[in-house]
């Protein structure tokens, strides 16, 4: 298995992955996976092997410390040389899901985040998956200004 960035070719396949994993409401669309990926490929972390993506990580970067929801709906936020990296989602296949694949990739995202010099990293998660980013040094900062797709979130930052 190996990580890369993602590539348009593979907005079909991302599409496809994050409507099996989000309801309608809270996943990205077609459309919206589009832009982001033609505004920040390299803010796309995808866990491949042999063609196939198992999962994959996206966000961009921004000096904005808090994730909002205009963020999920306008890739030219996106300010490259930012101090956080934001995290829209983490997602797993179906078929692969309980095989660390989002385990992998965050630890990447994390590393990757930390060797361009940027603060760190914020997601949001909802409540029953804050044991599992803590885990990786994420700390809860409680419930989050981002309502994206009428759902309660919590803000997670990992500060380098």
């Amino acid at each position: 298995m190996s990580i890369r960035h993602a590539l348009p070719a593979d907005v079909d396949t991302l599409a496809d992955i994050e409507a099996a994993s989000y309801p309608p409401a809270e996943g990205a669309s077609r459309q919206s996976i589009a832009g982001r990926v033609a505004v920040y490929p390299d803010c796309f972390w995808l866990l491949d092997e042999g063609g196939e993506v198992k999962a994959f990580v996206n966000g961009f970067v921004t000096d904005m410390p808090d994730l909002t929801d205009e963020m999920y709906d306008d890739p030219h936020l996106h300010t490259p040389k930012g101090g956080w990296q934001m995290i829209f989602s983490v997602v797993t296949a179906p078929a692969h899901r309980h095989e660390g694949c989002a385990s992998r990739l965050l630890r990447q995202v994390c590393a990757d985040a930390k060797a361009a010099g940027r603060k760190g990293v914020v997601l949001t998660c909802k409540e029953r998956l804050i044991g599992f980013y803590a885990q990786f040094g994420f700390v809860d900062e409680g419930v989050s200004v981002s309502t994206h797709g009428d759902v309660v979130w919590h803000q997670m930052r990992l500060t380098f």
